[in-house]
Protein backbone atom coordinates (compact mmCIF):
# COMPACT_ATOMS: atom_id res chain seq x y z
CA UNK A 1 0.00 0.00 0.00
CA UNK A 2 1.41 3.41 -0.91
CA UNK A 3 0.17 6.51 0.90
CA UNK A 4 0.55 10.20 0.11
CA UNK A 5 0.36 12.30 3.27
CA UNK A 6 -0.36 15.95 2.59
CA UNK A 7 0.88 17.81 5.64
CA UNK A 8 4.15 16.83 7.31
CA UNK A 9 3.53 18.17 10.78
CA UNK A 10 3.26 16.14 13.97
CA UNK A 11 -0.02 14.47 13.05
CA UNK A 12 1.03 13.65 9.50
CA UNK A 13 4.26 12.14 10.82
CA UNK A 14 2.28 10.13 13.37
CA UNK A 15 0.01 8.77 10.65
CA UNK A 16 2.95 7.85 8.44
CA UNK A 17 4.49 5.87 11.25
CA UNK A 18 1.25 4.32 12.48
CA UNK A 19 0.00 2.84 9.20
CA UNK A 20 3.22 0.94 8.44
CA UNK A 21 2.99 1.53 4.68
CA UNK A 22 5.08 3.03 1.90
CA UNK A 23 4.56 6.73 2.57
CA UNK A 24 5.43 9.97 0.83
CA UNK A 25 5.04 13.43 2.35
CA UNK A 26 4.04 16.62 0.59
CA UNK A 27 4.05 19.92 2.40
CA UNK A 28 4.19 23.64 1.68
CA UNK A 29 7.48 23.51 3.58
CA UNK A 30 9.78 21.09 1.68
CA UNK A 31 12.21 20.92 4.60
CA UNK A 32 9.45 19.77 6.91
CA UNK A 33 8.44 17.11 4.39
CA UNK A 34 12.04 15.88 4.35
CA UNK A 35 12.12 15.74 8.15
CA UNK A 36 8.90 13.71 8.28
CA UNK A 37 10.15 11.35 5.57
CA UNK A 38 13.41 10.81 7.45
CA UNK A 39 11.51 10.16 10.68
CA UNK A 40 9.42 7.32 9.25
CA UNK A 41 11.59 6.03 6.42
CA UNK A 42 9.43 7.55 3.71
CA UNK A 43 10.01 9.83 0.75
CA UNK A 44 9.16 13.37 -0.33
CA UNK A 45 6.49 14.06 -2.94
CA UNK A 46 5.86 17.15 -5.03
CA UNK A 47 2.99 19.11 -3.52
CA UNK A 48 1.90 20.14 -7.01
CA UNK A 49 2.63 16.76 -8.60
CA UNK A 50 0.24 14.36 -10.28
CA UNK A 51 1.64 11.02 -9.09
CA UNK A 52 -1.10 8.73 -7.86
CA UNK A 53 -1.30 6.67 -4.68
CA UNK A 54 -3.52 4.01 -3.19
CA UNK A 55 -4.39 6.38 -0.35
CA UNK A 56 -4.24 10.13 0.08
CA UNK A 57 -4.30 11.33 3.68
CA UNK A 58 -4.90 14.99 4.49
CA UNK A 59 -3.05 15.95 7.67
CA UNK A 60 -3.47 19.71 7.41
CA UNK A 61 -5.05 22.24 9.80
CA UNK A 62 -8.81 21.91 10.00
CA UNK A 63 -9.26 25.40 8.59
CA UNK A 64 -7.59 24.25 5.34
CA UNK A 65 -8.73 20.64 5.05
CA UNK A 66 -11.61 21.16 2.62
CA UNK A 67 -9.39 23.08 0.19
CA UNK A 68 -6.65 20.46 0.53
CA UNK A 69 -9.12 17.70 -0.32
CA UNK A 70 -10.24 19.62 -3.39
CA UNK A 71 -6.60 19.99 -4.47
CA UNK A 72 -5.32 16.48 -3.74
CA UNK A 73 -8.18 13.95 -3.61
CA UNK A 74 -7.74 13.34 -7.34
CA UNK A 75 -4.36 11.76 -6.63
CA UNK A 76 -6.01 8.85 -4.79
CA UNK A 77 -6.71 5.61 -6.63
CA UNK A 78 -8.60 3.90 -3.83
CA UNK A 79 -9.13 5.89 -0.62
CA UNK A 80 -9.08 9.39 0.84
CA UNK A 81 -8.56 9.88 4.57
CA UNK A 82 -8.17 12.90 6.80
CA UNK A 83 -6.85 13.40 10.33
CA UNK A 84 -7.73 17.09 10.67
CA UNK A 85 -9.88 16.86 13.82
CA UNK A 86 -13.15 18.00 12.26
CA UNK A 87 -15.37 15.60 10.34
CA UNK A 88 -18.49 17.05 8.70
CA UNK A 89 -16.68 19.42 6.36
CA UNK A 90 -13.93 17.07 5.13
CA UNK A 91 -16.34 14.22 4.50
CA UNK A 92 -18.54 16.52 2.45
CA UNK A 93 -15.48 17.60 0.46
CA UNK A 94 -14.44 13.98 -0.06
CA UNK A 95 -17.87 13.08 -1.39
CA UNK A 96 -17.62 15.96 -3.85
CA UNK A 97 -14.04 15.47 -5.02
CA UNK A 98 -13.53 11.70 -4.59
CA UNK A 99 -16.96 10.12 -5.06
CA UNK A 100 -15.54 6.83 -6.37
CA UNK A 101 -13.05 6.37 -3.52
CA UNK A 102 -13.33 4.93 -0.06
CA UNK A 103 -13.75 7.84 2.35
CA UNK A 104 -12.80 7.88 6.03
CA UNK A 105 -12.31 10.63 8.59
CA UNK A 106 -10.12 9.94 11.61
CA UNK A 107 -9.55 12.00 14.74
CA UNK A 108 -6.86 10.76 17.12
CA UNK A 109 -8.08 11.94 20.52
CA UNK A 110 -4.52 12.46 21.76
CA UNK A 111 -1.35 14.28 20.87
CA UNK A 112 1.09 12.33 18.70
CA UNK A 113 3.52 12.14 21.60
CA UNK A 114 0.91 10.29 23.67
CA UNK A 115 0.20 7.49 21.21
CA UNK A 116 -1.43 5.00 21.25
CA UNK A 117 -4.90 6.09 22.25
CA UNK A 118 -8.49 6.37 21.11
CA UNK A 119 -9.19 7.31 17.50
CA UNK A 120 -12.65 8.51 16.50
CA UNK A 121 -13.61 6.96 13.15
CA UNK A 122 -16.25 7.79 10.58
CA UNK A 123 -16.05 5.35 7.67
CA UNK A 124 -18.54 7.05 5.38
CA UNK A 125 -17.59 4.90 2.38
CA UNK A 126 -15.63 1.91 3.72
CA UNK A 127 -13.83 -0.73 1.72
CA UNK A 128 -10.89 -3.12 1.81
CA UNK A 129 -8.12 -0.52 1.69
CA UNK A 130 -9.55 1.60 4.51
CA UNK A 131 -10.35 -1.49 6.55
CA UNK A 132 -6.70 -2.49 6.17
CA UNK A 133 -5.62 0.95 7.39
CA UNK A 134 -7.88 0.73 10.43
CA UNK A 135 -6.58 -2.73 11.23
CA UNK A 136 -3.03 -1.42 11.14
CA UNK A 137 -3.96 1.37 13.54
CA UNK A 138 -5.50 -1.17 15.90
CA UNK A 139 -2.38 -3.33 15.71
CA UNK A 140 -0.46 -0.31 16.96
CA UNK A 141 -2.51 -0.45 20.17
CA UNK A 142 -5.08 2.19 19.30
CA UNK A 143 -8.76 1.86 20.20
CA UNK A 144 -11.15 2.74 17.37
CA UNK A 145 -14.31 4.62 18.35
CA UNK A 146 -16.94 4.44 15.62
CA UNK A 147 -19.16 7.50 15.48
CA UNK A 148 -20.91 9.82 13.04
CA UNK A 149 -19.56 13.09 11.71
CA UNK A 150 -22.36 15.08 13.35
CA UNK A 151 -21.96 13.34 16.72
CA UNK A 152 -18.21 13.88 16.64
CA UNK A 153 -18.32 17.56 15.78
CA UNK A 154 -21.00 18.24 18.37
CA UNK A 155 -18.97 16.42 21.03
CA UNK A 156 -15.90 18.51 20.18
CA UNK A 157 -17.78 21.64 21.23
CA UNK A 158 -17.54 20.33 24.80
CA UNK A 159 -14.48 18.10 24.69
CA UNK A 160 -12.24 20.60 22.94
CA UNK A 161 -13.61 24.12 22.45
CA UNK A 162 -15.29 24.59 25.83
CA UNK A 163 -12.66 22.65 27.77
CA UNK A 164 -9.76 24.56 26.24
CA UNK A 165 -11.55 27.88 26.75
CA UNK A 166 -12.13 27.12 30.44
CA UNK A 167 -8.53 26.05 31.10
CA UNK A 168 -6.97 28.88 29.09
CA UNK A 169 -9.24 31.47 30.71
CA UNK A 170 -8.02 30.40 34.14
CA UNK A 171 -4.41 30.52 32.93
CA UNK A 172 -4.84 34.02 31.49
CA UNK A 173 -6.75 35.39 34.49
CA UNK A 174 -4.66 34.03 37.35
CA UNK A 175 -1.01 34.04 38.39
CA UNK A 176 0.41 30.78 39.79
CA UNK A 177 -0.20 30.40 43.52
CA UNK A 178 2.76 30.47 45.91
CA UNK A 179 4.36 27.10 46.57
CA UNK A 180 2.81 25.23 49.47
CA UNK A 181 -0.71 26.59 49.07
CA UNK A 182 -1.85 24.05 46.48
CA UNK A 183 -5.08 22.11 46.95
CA UNK A 184 -5.98 18.95 44.99
CA UNK A 185 -8.34 20.78 42.63
CA UNK A 186 -5.84 23.58 42.02
CA UNK A 187 -3.06 21.08 41.33
CA UNK A 188 -5.28 19.25 38.86
CA UNK A 189 -6.06 22.48 37.03
CA UNK A 190 -2.43 23.53 37.12
CA UNK A 191 -1.50 20.28 35.40
CA UNK A 192 -4.07 20.96 32.68
CA UNK A 193 -2.75 24.50 32.19
CA UNK A 194 0.80 23.22 31.82
CA UNK A 195 -0.30 20.56 29.35
CA UNK A 196 -2.37 23.02 27.30
CA UNK A 197 0.28 25.72 27.12
CA UNK A 198 3.05 23.41 25.94
CA UNK A 199 1.20 22.96 22.64
CA UNK A 200 0.90 25.01 19.45
CA UNK A 201 -1.30 28.14 19.69
CA UNK A 202 -2.53 27.83 16.10
CA UNK A 203 -4.00 24.39 16.79
CA UNK A 204 -6.06 25.69 19.68
CA UNK A 205 -7.07 28.77 17.71
CA UNK A 206 -8.30 26.56 14.87
CA UNK A 207 -10.39 24.55 17.33
CA UNK A 208 -12.05 27.71 18.65
CA UNK A 209 -12.80 28.78 15.08
CA UNK A 210 -14.24 25.39 14.11
CA UNK A 211 -16.38 24.61 17.15
CA UNK A 212 -18.70 26.53 19.43
CA UNK A 213 -18.49 26.17 23.21
CA UNK A 214 -16.36 29.06 24.47
CA UNK A 215 -19.34 31.45 24.74
CA UNK A 216 -21.17 29.05 27.03
CA UNK A 217 -18.13 28.89 29.31
CA UNK A 218 -17.92 32.69 29.39
CA UNK A 219 -21.64 32.98 30.20
CA UNK A 220 -21.34 30.44 33.01
CA UNK A 221 -18.31 32.19 34.51
CA UNK A 222 -20.18 35.48 34.44
CA UNK A 223 -23.21 33.90 36.13
CA UNK A 224 -21.01 32.44 38.88
CA UNK A 225 -19.21 35.75 39.41
CA UNK A 226 -22.53 37.60 39.78
CA UNK A 227 -24.33 34.99 41.88
CA UNK A 228 -25.36 35.50 45.46
CA UNK A 229 -25.24 32.58 47.93
CA UNK A 230 -28.57 31.09 46.86
CA UNK A 231 -27.85 31.47 43.14
CA UNK A 232 -24.38 30.02 43.58
CA UNK A 233 -25.73 26.98 45.40
CA UNK A 234 -28.30 26.47 42.65
CA UNK A 235 -25.56 26.56 40.01
CA UNK A 236 -23.47 24.17 42.07
CA UNK A 237 -26.36 21.74 42.40
CA UNK A 238 -27.10 22.02 38.67
CA UNK A 239 -23.50 21.07 37.89
CA UNK A 240 -23.50 18.23 40.40
CA UNK A 241 -26.74 16.79 39.06
CA UNK A 242 -25.45 17.02 35.48
CA UNK A 243 -22.08 15.39 36.12
CA UNK A 244 -22.91 13.11 39.06
CA UNK A 245 -26.61 12.30 38.61
CA UNK A 246 -26.43 9.11 40.69
CA UNK A 247 -25.02 10.98 43.70
CA UNK A 248 -27.95 13.18 44.69
CA UNK A 249 -26.27 14.27 47.91
CA UNK A 250 -23.21 15.78 46.28
CA UNK A 251 -24.48 19.32 46.11
CA UNK A 252 -24.91 19.85 49.86
CA UNK A 253 -23.12 17.31 52.03
CA UNK A 254 -19.80 17.30 50.18
CA UNK A 255 -19.51 21.07 50.43
CA UNK A 256 -20.50 21.19 54.10
CA UNK A 257 -18.15 18.36 55.03
CA UNK A 258 -15.02 19.44 53.19
CA UNK A 259 -15.25 23.23 53.11
CA UNK A 260 -12.43 24.68 51.06
CA UNK A 261 -10.13 21.65 51.28
CA UNK A 262 -10.98 20.66 47.69
CA UNK A 263 -11.34 16.98 48.51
Amino acid sequence: MDVLIVGAGAMGTWFGRAVDATVAFADVDPERAEQAADAVGGSVADLEGDDRYDVVCLAVPMTHVADAIADHAGRADRAVVDVSGVMVEPLEAMATHAPECERVSLHPLFGPERTPGTIAVVAEEPGPISEDLLERLEQRGNDLLETTAAEHDEAMETIQAATHAAVLSFAVAMDPAPDGFETPIYEGLQTLVEQLTEGTPRVYSDIQSAFEGADEVADAASAIADAGPAEFEALYREAANRWQPADTGTGASATEDTGDRDQ
